[in-house]
């Protein structure tokens, strides 16, 4: 008898790992052959790539929708938890082999389990997506199971950090899920995004585009701004989202990993060299990111998305600071509509995940034109000032050239909850830049005069020494500092360890109302 009942449950373990291995061939070998054409790896590659080696535990692998079409191993997506860098993740792989990776209820349902198992444990929840949206066969059902997946990206949003890694095409509803997380990876050529795909734009608009033009790439990275990273490949983007984690708490309540302390030399004398002594030349401040931060430490976000502004992640000693600099190369580092959306939005991401944030001020501005005032610079330009306002994380500005107008208040101030202003002792600081106000000002005396230009000239310098200075705004309490540009980092690692215990609240409330 005993031998029987030992055969029978052998056999039960067969069964088992016969149905296992079904399971993970997916839509079976003629689909694989077909994603692996088009460039594109399997849901179960691509984890494989993402976690660390044996890490990966599935979830759910043997849920199927209960509806009389053909079933699909996983319902089309591959759910669980892994490690990445040592550290624990959740994450969602749809199966594009399966029903074309389309989200019906079981699907979601999926989804929704390992968001809420994120939420739960505290750790990140990564989605890589590859679908061709909703589920038509499942009707209305589909889109509740859209809902449910929206609901949680919205409700975990500060909480735990997204991200979505946008492998193949994304459309319709499926595309707003990505949009609330916090970090969107795009895989250039063979993802897309879109609402309406092509053919239904030609229809309805009569206007004539392909997939890769209207949501590729190379449109959300750069003209949209929806994708903050645009990868080469899929290999490039899961390693993008490993290193982006190493920067990264698991949750709202830890802070970011810290990295050991190289040693090298704080001290920097080449940085007053970087930045040219004449305010209008150009230079790339991404020179001065790199000479203050750690060796080979910064990962900048949305590269290619509004280039007069540049954000992203560093350490300084080992710490991770977010760091938010106009950049000169474009548009003399002016702000626009774009470059204050993407300031506010990372401003608040490092803010809800502990994050300080330094700001490397040089800027002439707002960017003026019709353009920009009729599409509502006032409301998107509102959002950097009160993105900086709301946030209690330390906050150090460095004002390395300009800091004129409205801008100058907006750039995290001391007057909008500036932990710390330092200023280089080159910093002009005033309502507009020094010739503009002494055409302004001496307006008649420069008319008056028998050499209109040479007067212009004295007076732009007057106003320069007497204005326009570090030290006015110094005596005023709103530089703390005017430091030599040698000591920048110095300065920094002096500023964050003396910040580091610090504690700030703001009034209680539901939550205010970003002027979005």
């Amino acid at each position: 008898m005993q031998e029987t009942k030992q055969g029978d449950i052998y056999d039960k373990i067969h069964e088992l790992y016969d149905k296992r291995s079904e399971i993970e061939m997916g839509g079976g070998p003629e689909k694989i052959d077909k994603q692996h054409a088009k460039g594109k790896l399997t849901a179960r590659e691509r984890i494989d790539l993402l976690v660390d080696p044996g890490t990966f535990v599935e979830l759910n692998p043997f849920i199927e929708h209960r509806f009389n079409e053909p079933k699909g191993p996983g319902d089309g997506v591959v759910t669980g938890f892994g490690k990445i860098n040592g550290r624990p993740v959740y994450l969602f792989s749809q199966d594009f082999t399966v029903f074309g990776g389309a989200l019906g209820e079981m699907h979601a349902k999926k989804i929704a389990n390992v968001m809420d198992l994120a939420a739960k444990a505290g750790v990140p929840i990564i989605g890589l997506n590859d679908s061709g949206g909703a589920r038509i066969q499942e009707g209305v059902i589909s889109l509740d199971g859209y809902g449910h997946v929206f609901y949680r990206n919205s409700i975990y949003s500060g909480v735990i950090p997204q991200i979505s890694v946008i492998m193949g095409p994304c459309a319709g509803g499926a595309v707003y899920s990505p949009a609330i997380t916090d970090f969107v990876i795009m895989v250039d050529r063979t993802s897309q995004m879109f609402i309406t795909g092509p053919k239904v734009i030609e229809t309805v608009t009569g206007e004539k585009i392909n997939s890769e033009n209207l949501g590729g790439a190379r449109v959300h990275s750069s003209i949209s701004g929806n994708a903050h990273y645009r990868a080469a490949d899929e290999e490039d983007a899961l390693l993008f989202v490993r290193k982006l984690l190493s920067y990264l708490p698991s949750n709202n309540q830890e802070t970011p990993p810290t990295m050991d302390d190289q040693g090298e030399a704080d001290y920097r004398p080449d940085l007053p060299d970087i930045v040219p002594f004449d305010s209008v030349r150009p230079y790339d401040v991404k020179n001065v990111i790199n000479e203050v931060v750690d060796p080979q430490s910064f990962l900048e976000i949305h590269a290619d998305f509004a280039k007069n502004i540049v954000v992203g992640f560093g350490r300084i000693k080992g710490n991770v600071v977010g760091i938010v600099s106009n950049q000169p190369k474009w548009m003399a580092g002016g702000l626009d509509i774009d470059s204050s959306d993407k300031a506010a939005r990372f401003i608040r991401f490092c803010d809800a995940f502990n994050i300080p944030i330094i700001t490397f001020e040089d800027v002439t501005g707002f960017f003026p034109g019709v353009k920009q005032e009729h599409g509502g610079i006032i409301r998107h330009g509102a959002k950097i000032l009160y993105a900086y306002s709301e946030a209690t994380v330390p906050k150090i500005t460095v004002i390395l050239r300009k800091a004129y107008g409205g801008a100058y208040v907006a750039l995290n101030s001391k007057a909008i909850g500036a932990d710390l202003v330092f200023a280089w002792p080159n910093a002009e600081i005033a309502v507009m830049g020094p010739e503009g106000a002494a055409n302004i000002i001496f307006a008649k005396e420069i008319q008056n005069s028998d050499n209109p230009e040479q007067v212009r000239m004295q007076k732009i310098k007057e106003y320069r020494e007497k204005f326009a200075n570090p030290y006015v705004a110094a005596k005023m309490g709103m530089v703390d500092d005017v430091i030599d540009p040698r000591e920048t980092r110095i300065k920094l690692i002096q500023a964050l360890d003396m910040l580091k215990t610090k504690k700030e609240t703001r009034p209680a409330k539901k939550h205010g109302n970003i002027p979005l």
